[in-house]
């Protein structure tokens, strides 16, 4: 029987005494020392199932030869179905993994605030099933941050899931390979802080409708059987990952460097270079971080302010200034606090290969589509910026030139992407093809209160888009 290994580290303090006799005299010296010191515990999942037979497989289903289906997989005006069955072993321990980094289920936060922690939730073997067709010994782990922590805390086991079909091929030979329809690996966002579970999906529309990179999404109840049979834990968001699919099939070459900054240096703020915040998702053994050095060098030269030309030619050498003022311009049209400008993660970096420049790719969209928290998303013209804190923002609208493209760009999405009568009408499309899934989500996994809340934040957001739309109508004015 084989395990799987989950390594926890912990700290402890280990007494070292060390006795030293002298050769010259009798006498004897002991030195003690305490030295803190990290030892692995291991964390162990069983494979004791190993002797089966993929009998569902087929090249379409489950090969990696197959292209991706997105229009299986990713459709739009459709609420599909994902059963996930665990053994009660396997699911305890994951929960277990949970207690060990967030404290009791249910147990509130006690005034501790965020958890700040490196690793991720344990994977573990399930099987996942669809259209009656079976997927074999999957990883399956829960996913996110402060949504993942606080909705433990609160007692709500509508969590966001991770699955990568093949996490577990060399435990499973008859795994290698395996994908979803064409897909290695997706990720399943349980709508928190969203009453209307209609953001991720919506923003993410807005951005690639913009002509801009980003994750396909698409509704999806979830079930999960962890022993007890099926129990609806809710209507989820499925999002492609970026790290699969998104540069694979929207890049022609997927040898570059992609990023997931995190921590300060995600700012681009002088003086914060940290390769440990440079988080790649390619390219992970090769320790080359030119790339997004050079960026953080150029945005921040002195030149911007002595011969702003030369300051622009050289910042878009490495960084596709283009893309991205299209999504800042989107993005502060349609409002999203949780990401650049306010927070220091949610959005990748990818090199392209046929540009050798970085290109801006957005992510995590659930906070999207409201003023927010934390200071609110920014004003249309960043007068609540620090600009030196985001310089990527605060330095490039500061510039004649980005400026006016930046412009340029917001008359476009509200005038194509984002307009009101467009928008309005996707939203009450998607409500009445969700509503049914939303309102009957039951206590413990939900975040609704009641079916009211889901009609009302609907609403919020059928207002929000006109108002979104006066506003920057009367910026450009």
């Amino acid at each position: 029987m084989k395990t799987i290994k989950s390594i926890i580290k912990i700290s402890i303090f280990v007494w070292l005494t060390f006795l030293s006799v002298g050769c010259s005299n009798d006498d004897t010296s002991t030195e003690e020392e305490i030295i803190e010191e990290e030892i692995e515990e291991i964390e162990e999942v069983e494979i004791d199932d190993a002797d089966f037979e993929a009998k569902d497989w087929t090249d379409e289903t489950h090969s990696k030869s197959a292209d991706p289906n997105f229009d299986e997989v990713f459709e739009d005006n459709a609420v599909k179905r994902l059963d996930i069955v665990i053994t009660e072993t396997r699911w305890q321990t994951m929960l277990d993994d949970m207690t060990a980094t967030y404290g009791s289920f249910g147990g509130g936060s006690g005034g501790s605030g965020l958890i700040e922690t490196d690793e991720n939730p344990v994977f573990v073997p399930a099987e996942v099933f669809y259209e009656d067709i079976e997927w074999y010994r999957v990883g399956v782990r829960f996913k996110g941050n402060s949504s993942l922590q606080s909705s433990w805390q609160n007692g709500i086991l509508k969590l966001s899931f991770k699955l990568d079909f093949d996490e577990f091929e060399d435990d499973y030979p008859q795994i290698d390979n395996q994908r979803f329809y064409g897909f290695k690996k997706l990720s399943l966002k349980n709508n928190y802080d969203d009453k209307s579970m209609l953001r991720e999906k919506v923003a993410g529309d807005v951005f690639r409708n913009s002509g801009l990179v980003g994750s396909h999404t698409a509704f999806y109840t979830v079930y999960v059987d962890y022993g007890e049979g099926p129990q609806y834990f809710g209507l989820y968001t499925l999002v492609e990952e970026v790290d699969d699919t998104v540069i694979d099939e929207q890049f022609s070459d997927d040898d570059g460097n992609l990023y997931k900054p995190d921590g300060d240096a995600a700012s681009f703020a002088s003086g914060t270079f940290d390769e440990d915040e440079y988080v790649k998702k390619t390219n992970e053994d090769e320790a080359d971080f030119s790339d997004v050095q050079s960026l953080l060098t150029a945005i921040n030269d002195e030149t911007r302010t002595t011969d702003a030309e030369t300051w622009r030619s050289n910042l878009e050498i490495v960084f596709d200034t283009d893309v991205f003022l299209k999504y800042l311009a989107v993005n502060t049209v349609i409002q999203n606090w949780d990401t650049y400008g306010r927070m220091t993660h949610n959005y990748f970096l990818y090199n392209n290969p046929d540009t050798g420049k970085l290109t801006w790719i957005p992510w995590d969209n659930n906070e999207a589509l409201q003023d927010g928290k934390r200071g609110g998303s920014l004003a249309l013209d960043f007068s609540d910026l620090d600009d030196s804190a985001w310089p990527l923002i605060g330095y490039m609208y500061q510039d004649d030139v980005y400026k006016a493209k930046y412009e340029t760009y917001l008359q476009e999405v509200i005038d194509g992407a984002f307009n009101t009568s467009s928008i309005q009408s996707l939203y009450t499309s998607y409500s009445a093809l969700i509503e049914e899934y939303a309102t009957s989500e039951v206590s413990g996994y939900t975040f609704l209160n009641s079916s009211a809340d889901f009609s009302s934040a609907v609403s919020q957001l059928k207002s929000h888009v006109s108002s979104r739309n006066d506003a920057v109508n009367s910026y450009l004015d």
